[in-house]
């Protein structure tokens, strides 16, 4: 990989360390969403042991490594590529001798590290002390959760690269960047595992690329998915990537087109 592309990571990794009081805070507040769905689905399991797949104890394991999973994963690609286009300074960009979608994504990943060491670790740290969580005891798991979180950032970061690239051809995305980040959160599974949504859209789900984003990797992390299965849906995974790729690339290229049109 190129140097420079490092130095993005790095950079991109300092900026967000300048502001780490703010993640602090996060910390509590994601603690807070996972104690809140933690007293509601035991309210919901009532004297049930299973429900949608999921034991208690698994569905609160789930709850915790969702959420903080999230607070790796989540970036604001998408507005800040919104904003480089409504100001112009993308422009910039298509002159300059390095991929502008390769830049994006490593100071996507950048605040990943970032949040994936002073966020993810130490939330969950924090939440297994105050709720029954069941951590892996297999280090083959671990191993396979973590290849499937990172994973699980690429295709989240293409989705927000993807919805990003289409301020250029609206005058104001502010509503699909709204629409995108309720569907992400709901869609993969974070909100509501996807094994309880009704049975035409849990079938719809498996051709959309957002379970790959949440809902799979915890699903391993759980133990709900293993062995050979496990495999599988890491598969799943690395197909979506790959496919996600090929609408990035096409609408990239419109979106060169428009602009230099706009110019002319």
């Amino acid at each position: 990989m190129n140097s420079a592309y490092l130095d993005l990571i790095r950079i991109r990794f300092l900026m967000m360390l300048a502001y780490r009081v703010n993640y602090y805070s996060g910390i509590i507040i994601y603690a807070i969403n996972i104690g809140a769905y933690y007293f509601l689905w035991e309210a919901i399991f009532g004297e049930q042991t299973v429900m949608g797949g999921f034991t208690l104890a698994q569905m609160t394991t789930y709850v915790a490594v969702s959420w903080m999973a999230r607070a790796f994963y989540f970036n604001n690609l998408d507005r800040e590529i919104a904003s480089e286009i409504r100001d112009g300074s993308v422009a910039i960009q298509f002159i300059r001798p390095y991929s502008y979608l390769l830049v994006k994504m490593m100071q996507g990943f950048g605040e990943g590290i970032f949040r994936l060491l002073l966020f993810m670790v130490p939330g969950l740290i924090i939440v297994c002390l105050l709720f029954p969580v069941t951590l892996p005891t297999e280090p083959g798991v671990w191993v396979l959760y973590f290849v499937m979180l990172v994973f699980s950032f690429l295709i989240n970061s293409q989705i927000n690269i993807l919805t990003g690239l289409f301020a250029f051809f609206v005058e104001n995305n502010e509503g699909m960047l709204r629409m995108k980040r309720v569907l992400v959160d709901l869609f993969s599974g974070v909100v509501v595992p996807i094994s309880f949504f009704p049975g035409w859209l849990a079938v719809t789900m498996k051709w959309l690329p957002f379970q790959a984003i949440t809902y799979l990797p915890s699903s391993v992390f759980t133990g709900r998915t293993a062995g050979d299965e496990a495999l599988r849906v890491l598969g799943v995974q690395v197909i979506w990537f790959l496919v996600l790729i090929i609408p990035i690339l096409l609408v990239w290229r419109q979106a060169r087109y428009r602009l230099f049109v706009q110019g002319g």
